[in-house]
């Protein structure tokens, strides 16, 4: 069983916190280009692997190419995926792709992020790597990223999606 999700990394940085002096407002230098990439992933309810996979958009084929990543990772398992309605995973190939592979999708309830271990993951990674710096290269920031996470082991990346603790709702 694998929470999966998808989150956006932009060039422009999320500002998490800054200093300035009182009445100062605080200097941000950003490049006046923006860009972005897609990550997706995955992390296992029992064993805290994960696949990550960087993407230029977020649409159904790109869902359904993570898919096939996701087969090759997995191949003879049987995959249930924990999953948000989003369009590109209810689109009708989607889901085609999915039962293809032998995949079963298991919806999340509408409005309810905190019930996805990956969106607790993507928080964690994008305070310490994407926040208050803006990289020279969009490609470089998703590196980073995906580093970061893959660079966590089973128990940290476990505890930092919220899955090892006593009121973790799966339990």
């Amino acid at each position: 069983m694998l929470f999966e999700d998808e989150t956006d990394i932009l060039l422009f940085p999320p500002l998490g916190a800054a200093w300035s002096r009182r009445g100062q407002p605080a200097p941000v230098v950003l490049s006046g280009r923006n860009a972005r990439r897609v990550v997706f992933g995955t992390i296992s309810l029992t064993t805290g692997h994960r696949v990550l996979w960087v993407s230029h958009r977020q649409r159904a084929e790109d869902f359904q190419a993570f898919l096939h990543v996701l087969q090759g990772h997995y191949r003879g398992w049987s995959v249930v995926l924990l999953l948000d309605r989003d369009s590109s995973h209810t689109a009708k190939a989607s889901q085609e792709v999915a039962r293809e592979l032998g995949m079963e999708l298991l919806w999340l309830p509408l409005r309810s992020p905190e019930l996805n271990a990956m969106d607790h993951l993507w928080r964690d990674a994008k305070k310490l790597v994407c926040a208050n710096r803006q990289y020279a290269d969009i490609d470089d920031q998703a590196k980073r990223f995906v580093t970061y996470l893959q660079g966590l082991s089973p128990h940290q990346a476990m505890r930092k999606a919220g899955m090892l603790s006593k009121h973790f709702w799966l339990k």
